[in-house]
């Protein structure tokens, strides 16, 4: 779909932009952008930006594999198309917008390798049942500044600072000039504060849409890299970046509605319907490939397991932070599921995509949900534990049917691909891989992309 491009530069300059950064995710899920001049657009944004396909199968240290062909085809183009409805200010840097694009292929087909897309294609499916996916993110991420040997490190050290603000844990005003920041973009940001390990922040996003509410995850996890970078600082979405502390999850609320908008999670009664019961019931059935993308980091699976915080196995429970798929209390318009499965570093479009894959395999299959977990859910031994590897779960996800017809097998392929070479170069580097430590392969492979 083209667009006005000389009436987007005319809204733009009176605005005072001149600068529109184009950006994108990339499979992995990092910041791909070109910053088009205002004053040249009728030249770039009609027929592009062009960019070259060897981005959808880099590594992130920079390595280009052979996936979907792409290399062997000579390395053709993407081309890019602007979605004005998701223009956003960067507050912090006066004249500058951002702007998210759509990726398609030379001869203008929908690119299958672009997550944005392949989210849009899952949403569809919805869509022909009547349905819409509302989604809420919820992230965690730390706040590092480099310590006498040049090294990132936890910016404050103090434990016990849970649920707090202030310049208890905000010496430098970082957070709360982030967080002014977020709130003039305008991106559904509506709270914040410290969380349990030190330097670790949360950040309250309100629910939407599917593609709206992960274009907005996109957004403000590209916005709060570069505002704190401009403090000297670093944040990262990194899952466990640190031996000593917690990791940082992506947990994602998950309901559906009518076209109407009516929530279709809840009886009058307050029990869940048969619509929220099969969407359980399919995310249980897909956890160990949704693992893969919920988690897609080596370094994600040191933050999995018992007694953690994080899900260990396939279950869901009543207001039960330790199962996987908790069950929030509120009844009526606020019926919702909670994931507890995503680390930080997840991709926002490929998370939402496989976790409403998942939830819609259920639906449409009307799988039955098993009985909900009481209590302390690690100890819940009728519920599988999940992966505890990437390798396991890439194992899991290559193999399953539904999330590779939602996403599909290019988007697969191409994933695992990319997930299997960092696998092989992780156990080449280091000296003991089933370690739970930390290594310095991670931080070095992970932290600051992430």
């Amino acid at each position: 779909m083209s667009i006005d491009a000389a009436a987007l530069r005319s809204e733009l300059e009176a605005k005072g932009i001149d600068v529109l950064r184009l950006i994108y995710a990339d499979i992995l899920g990092l910041t791909r952008s070109k910053d088009l001049l205002v004053s040249q657009l009728e030249r770039v944004a009609v027929n592009g930006p062009t960019f070259c396909q060897g981005v959808w199968v880099t590594t992130s240290r920079g390595g280009v594999l052979d996936g979907n062909n792409i290399m062997s085809n000579g390395l053709p183009d993407l081309v890019t198309r602007i979605d004005s409805s998701t223009l956003t200010p960067m507050p912090w840097e006066p004249g500058v917008a951002l702007v998210i694009a759509d990726a398609f292929n030379p001869d203008e087909s929908a690119s299958e390798l672009a997550p944005r897309s392949v989210l849009r294609r899952v949403i569809a499916r919805y869509e022909a049942l009547g349905l819409t996916p509302i989604v809420g993110p919820e992230l965690e991420f730390y706040i590092a500044e480099r310590g006498d040997t040049g090294q990132w490190q936890r910016a404050l050290s103090a434990t016990g600072r849970v649920y707090t603000t202030g310049a208890w844990v905000d010496p430098n005003g970082t957070f709360l000039n982030l967080l002014r920041m977020l709130d003039r973009m305008d991106i559904g940001v509506v709270a914040g504060n410290h969380e349990f390990s030190p330097s670790q922040y949360e950040i309250n996003l309100w629910h939407g849409e599917a593609l709206r509410a992960a274009d907005r995850t996109f957004l403000f996890k590209t916005a709060i890299k570069d505002v704190v970078a401009r403090s000297g600082q670093l944040a990262t979405f990194l899952g466990k970046p640190w031996s000593d502390e917690g990791g940082s999850g992506f947990h994602l609320h998950f309901s559906v509605a009518d076209r109407t908008g009516a929530n279709l999670m809840s009886e009058p009664s307050g029990e869940l319907t048969p619509v929220a019961n099969r969407m359980i019931a399919g995310i249980l059935h897909n956890a160990p490939a949704l693992a893969a993308i919920c988690n897609p980091t080596v370094n994600a699976y040191k933050r999995l397991g018992p007694d953690t915080l994080a899900p260990y196995r396939a279950n869901w429970g009543h207001d039960n932070r330790s199962a996987m798929v908790r069950v929030p209390p509120e009844r009526g318009s606020g019926t919702r599921l909670e994931i507890r499965l995503g680390d930080g570093a997840a991709n926002p479009y490929l998370i939402v995509a496989a976790v409403l894959a998942a939830g819609l395999d259920g639906i449409t299959r009307e799988l039955e949900a098993p009985p909900s977990a009481d209590g302390w859910a690690y100890e819940n031994e009728a519920a599988e534990v999940l992966p505890m590897t990437l390798a396991a779960a890439l194992d899991a996800l290559e193999t399953n049917n539904a999330l590779r017809d939602a996403l599909g097998s290019p988007m697969i392929d191409v994933f695992s691909m990319l997930k299997r070479d960092e696998v092989a170069r992780y156990e080449e580097a280091t000296d003991d891989p089933a370690t739970r430590d930390v290594t310095q392969w991670e931080l070095e492979e992970y932290l600051e992309g992430y």
